[in-house]
């Protein structure tokens, strides 16, 4: 399956199945209420992912911070995103191993509505395979598993936006940006979530256990998400260690081509994925 948007670019604009990276490591309104010093910043925050839905497109990058014990580690990731079809493709890069020796290939993720797909999996995954996850069956509905937050699925979060205020003007890779922070409630995202993510979303209710996730977003002069940060945390009870997560998306250039083609059936690899130990 290929899906692509080809809207010109604007100027001027830039954990387990999935097991080992954790291991390893409603309403719709215009863009110009997110500019207006009078707008209800909690309106204004909901309907950020429809606005990402009208635009169409955009190049993303992520970066998963997560800290348990005296052990902080960094998951990278860098890639393109159709927000009409609900698909992206993320290039995330591992951190090295303690001693800073080891380097880890780069994991091809691609999102699709319920379904995270890796290749690079390792542990005993064929090199020409894809792993498919459920992202609905996984506890966190993938939030953090994957080591890189779905743009679409953190978008959809701020749904179920609540306490929001307004924390003043920024500037995000050159471009000025209305800060707004928060908590989200997990419940009332997933029910006000598209029905891609709606799953995924009521799952990580379920995992988080009803815990408030606390937000910032950075929106610009349309209503455009540039910047959102979210902050997870859970009990590891395998390890018995609380873990925090900071997860950060980017978004710039919007409207930029993403072309995103899921694999075949044949090429989803069937047997079972080992853990690997350590970061």
């Amino acid at each position: 399956m290929v899906v692509q948007n080809r809207r010109p670019a604007r100027t001027g604009a830039a954990a387990v199945a999935a097991v080992g990276i954790m291991a390893c490591a409603a309403g719709c309104g215009g863009g110009a209420e997110a500019g207006d010093l009078h707008a209800d910043a909690t309106h204004v925050v909901r309907q950020a992912a429809d606005r990402l839905v009208r635009e169409g497109s955009s190049e993303a990058s992520t970066s998963m911070e997560m800290a348990s014990g005296g052990t902080r580690v960094t998951i990278r990731g860098e890639g393109v995103y159709d927000y009409r079809a609900g698909l992206g493709k993320l290039t995330v890069r591992l951190p090295q191993d303690a001693a800073g020796a080891q380097e880890h290939r780069p994991i091809t993720e691609l999102l699709a509505p319920g379904a995270l797909f890796m290749k690079n999996r390792g542990a005993g995954v064929p090199a020409d395979k894809w792993v498919r996850v459920d992202t609905a069956a996984l506890s966190d509905g993938n939030l953090v598993t994957g080591g890189a937050t779905d743009p679409l699925a953190a978008a959809e979060l701020l749904r179920g936006a609540r306490e929001v205020t307004y924390a003043g003007e920024s500037d995000i890779a050159g471009v000025r940006t209305r800060h707004y922070r928060g908590t989200v409630d997990l419940a009332s995202a997933a029910e006000a979530a598209s029905e891609g993510n709606k799953g995924a979303l009521a799952a990580a209710a379920k995992g988080f256990g009803g815990s408030a996730v606390p937000f910032d977003v950075y929106l610009d002069e349309e209503g455009l998400i540039r910047k959102v940060r979210h902050r997870f945390s859970f009990a590891d009870t395998q390890n018995r260690k609380d873990v925090d997560v900071a997860s950060t998306t980017l978004l710039y250039g919007f409207g930029k081509s993403a072309s995103v083609r899921l694999p075949h059936k044949k090429d989803i690899y069937a047997g079972k994925v080992a853990e690997k130990d350590g970061p």
